[in-house]
Formats: structure tokens, C-alpha cells, sequence
């Protein structure tokens, strides 16, 4: 693993120890000598990450939007700072530039982006590992919908297990690192 995309809030939400996480894992990801790749923003926790990484000597690519860079949201102080057309074409350049994708805590964008990455391992698009940090249990009611999608036979186990959930980010990261290269599934 040479790059891992992180998902996360552009809001910094309320308990500053959010932040706090967003920063840290922008960190380890430059100790590990990783580049990070993100949605580009300079606020909330996408600018956190970014920081993070930029102060502990990381590479950062951001992909961003140009109606978003228009309204001052991008990060110019990052490595490589990618203006795209849309929301789909940055999503698609994030996955292209990736190796792996952790999702932090984040909203509605964060969520839909960590689950559309999977559905494009289960419908055979890629196979690069993704992760989900669960820090402080953010994302437990999360893993229990995905098991209830399990329970009720709208999810099959195999394409549950492609979410690796943790709560320790160095632990998470190096899992997604040491993963099988290719993790995806056939699609049946």
C-alpha cells in the first residue's frame, strides 16, 4: 500500500476529540510514510487530516470540486490539489489514486462514500481493502444495520466482511496494508 484515501466529515462535529482522531490519523499516515488522498477541503475533519499529514512532512492529494473550490472549501496548501468537474469524477479519481480507503467519522457524504467504494468491490470494479474506524463506537448502529442487511438475506456475509471495522487507527491501517491485494468477491 503506497496510498490510502481517507473519507471523512467536512464538519468537525462537536466533541473536539473528533478532530483530535482526524488530525492523529493524518499523522501516522505520513509516519507510515504513506500519501493521502482525500476529498480536498481545508475545513472540518478533511482539512484536520490534511494538516495532520502536511505537519509531519506527508504527501496529500485533494480532489475537489470546482463549484466547491469556488466557494473557498480547497485546500491550496496541500502536495497536489485536483480540481475536478463533479462530485462523480472526484470519486472516481479518488479510487484511481488509491491503494486503500478508511472511513473517520463524518455524515451522510462520508457514509455514501465508504459504502459505494464497497459495492464497487462487490460488483468487481476493484479489490483494494476498505476500512471503517469505529472510533468511540461512532459507527456501531452502522455495523448492526449492515448485520441486520445479513440477518434478512439482503446482504450476503462475504460482501459484509469486505467492511473491516476497527477502533485503533494504527491497527486499522496496518491491517488495510496487510491485506490480500485483491479482496474483491464474485458478484453472484
Amino acid at each position: 500500500m503506497k496510498s490510502l484515501c481517507v473519507y471523512c466529515g467536512s464538519s468537525s462535529g462537536h466533541n473536539p476529540v473528533f478532530r483530535e482522531l482526524a488530525i492523529g490519523v493524518g499523522r501516522l499516515i505520513a509516519q507510515k510514510e504513506l500519501r493521502l488522498v482525500y476529498g480536498g477541503g481545508h475545513v472540518g475533519l478533511m482539512g484536520a487530516v490534511a494538516d495532520g499529514c502536511l505537519e509531519a512532512g506527508g504527501e496529500v492529494i485533494g480532489v475537489i470540486p470546482g463549484h466547491l473550490m469556488d466557494r473557498e472549501l480547497g485546500h491550496t496548501g496541500v502536495t497536489d490539489l485536483r480540481i475536478v468537474k463533479d462530485m462523480h469524477e472526484r470519486k472516481a479519481m479518488m479510487a484511481e489514486l488509491s491503494d486503500a480507503f478508511l472511513a473517520l467519522p463524518g455524515s451522510v457524504g462520508t457514509l455514501e462514500e465508504i459504502v459505494e467504494i464497497v459495492t464497487w468491490v462487490v460488483l468487481g470494479l476493484h479489490g483494494k481493502p476498505c476500512g471503517v474506524l469505529n472510533f468511540q463506537g461512532y459507527y456501531d448502529h452502522f455495523a448492526a444495520l449492515l448485520q441486520k442487511m445479513t440477518d434478512e438475506g439482503f446482504l450476503k456475509e462475504k460482501y459484509q466482511q469486505i467492511f473491516r471495522f476497527g477502533d485503533d487507527p494504527e491497527a486499522l491501517i496496518d491491517e488495510l496494508a496487510n491485506a490480500d491485494e485483491d479482496v474483491s468477491c464474485k458478484w453472484d
